[in-house]
């Protein structure tokens, strides 16, 4: 039964209410008093104004020409990017961590306890710059790119991927792909005629492979041309040492949080399952995984909006997401910081909250509910 609030504690709410809303209120008459003193006013109406600066990096077309409202869009998809690079990779990489953290072999199960130390006890953005400058900046030129197996080609000037052709325009494939690749997560716990597919649904990425494969026409391999790299897709050195800075300190605490929640499923789980003859790979991904998976999911939720947050530590590498552009380059030549602050803040609330909001509703889905 939920019990209704008293009287006494409703009146508190509706006063904390009214304070903030009067503080906020003050503030705003305060900064717009401010403003008129010196004949200034608060409005949106730059990002209309011709931007006249370059974007290096982008993923929708950008000229010197275009607006600061464009310049908003590009940045604003870069920094989802990186964030959603970072998520896959943190995830993939924190599993795997979190797994060795567990083995009963002490060279695998040490290194892991190294690795989580040595990331967790210091600063990101110090490891950041150590990927950007230490890292990255140390590569050979183009002419003598280091070749990675999967014909992908690495040097100072970033990293090139082989590129997909696809067939011609109108191919359902793809998109038949992506909705296979969105609906792996709500197939968890999906039943067909009393059978619940539980780890089956982990084949659907691999099926969403094949179906964007099958729409593939040909392959463009990156490959030396002159002085540069030709062909593929070419990703920035920063990008490069964003997304790995961001991805390895994400996997550190998602590797703590893997061996929490795998630590957390009864004993009696995985003694049923030895008893059943099952061998250790099985235990671990037919019985202790999937039950391990619903307690991750909450805090999984922290770190991935921390990831999506610390995108911002891309201006200390010059690289183009919001904070750089924006709250920089914009900032500074159209000299409206109360406005550009606003909507860096709106943006990174509005990408937060619907991250949550998805997750939270993802958890509802999967968690278990006592009785």
């Amino acid at each position: 039964m939920t019990r209704r609030p008293s009287r006494r504690a409703t009146a508190g709410q509706w006063l904390l209410l009214l304070a903030v809303v009067a503080v906020v209120w003050a503030l705003l008459r305060s900064a717009g008093h401010n403003l008129a003193q010196r004949n200034m006013s608060l409005g949106f109406g730059f990002l209309g104004d011709q931007a006249g600066f370059d974007i290096p990096f982008h993923l929708v077309s950008w000229t010197t020409f275009d607006t600061y409202g464009r310049a908003l869009l590009v940045c604003s998809l870069n920094a989802l990017l990186v964030s959603v690079m970072g998520v896959v990779a943190s995830t993939a990489l924190g599993l795997l961590i979190g797994v060795m953290r567990l083995s009963a072999n002490w060279l695998v199960r040490n290194t892991a306890v190294a690795f989580i130390e040595l990331i967790r006890n210091t600063p990101q953005l110090v490891q950041i710059v150590f990927w950007y400058a230490a890292v990255l900046q140390a590569l050979p030129s183009a002419r003598q790119s280091l070749a990675v197996p999967g014909g992908i080609l690495l040097n100072i000037r970033g990293l090139y991927l082989p590129r997909m052709i696809t067939g011609p325009d109108g191919s359902f494939l793809p998109w038949l792909a992506m909705l296979v690749l969105a609906g792996t997560p709500f197939a968890w716990r999906l039943r067909i005629r009393d059978a619940r597919i539980g780890v089956k649904a982990l084949l659907l990425p691999l099926l969403a492979a094949a179906l964007f494969l099958a729409d593939v026409d040909r392959i463009e391999w990156p490959a030396l041309k002159g002085f540069n790299v030709a062909g593929g897709i070419g990703l920035p050195p920063e990008l490069v040492a964003l997304w790995a800075g961001l991805s390895i300190y994400s996997a550190a605490f998602i590797a703590e949080i893997v061996r929490s929640s795998i630590q957390a499923v009864p004993r009696g789980q995985q003694e049923a399952a030895l008893s059943l003859g099952l061998k250790p790979r099985q235990r671990l991904l037919l019985i202790v995984l999937p039950q391990a998976l619903r307690l991750m999911v909450p805090p999984l939720t922290s770190q991935y909006l921390n990831l999506i947050k610390n995108s911002s530590l891309g201006a200390a590498i010059a690289y183009p997401e919001i904070f750089e552009i924006f709250a920089g380059t914009v900032l500074n030549q159209s000299g409206r910081e109360i406005e550009t602050i606003i909507i860096v803040m709106a943006i990174f609330l509005v990408i937060n909250l619907l991250t949550s909001a998805l997750m939270n509703w993802y958890n509802r889905r999967v968690a278990l509910v006592g009785r």
